[in-house]
């Protein structure tokens, strides 16, 4: 595969996986994805990815070392 495509397409994926880019050149990026194996292996890596962050649970954040914080800035708590 032309490495300077698969450059290219590296330029553009994250304006791609978000939707951003015109019709024409996502045509173009999915005829070089259903030629180039490396680049739909980090294409399909990427968007797994992206699907794991959004999808896990955000880990909360303690009681004490919120109290902490506030006591350390002088602010009372907004709950």
């Amino acid at each position: 595969m032309d490495k300077e495509n698969c450059r290219h397409l590296l330029g553009e994926l994250s304006a791609y996986l978000d939707g951003e880019l015109s019709e024409a050149i996502c045509v173009e990026i999915e005829r070089h994805l259903a030629e180039c194996a490396d680049c739909r292996i980090v294409v399909d890596t990427l968007r797994k990815t992206i699907l794991l962050y959004r999808t896990a649970p955000q880990p909360g954040f303690p009681a004490a070392a919120r109290e902490r914080l506030y006591k350390a800035l002088n602010l009372t708590e907004l709950l």
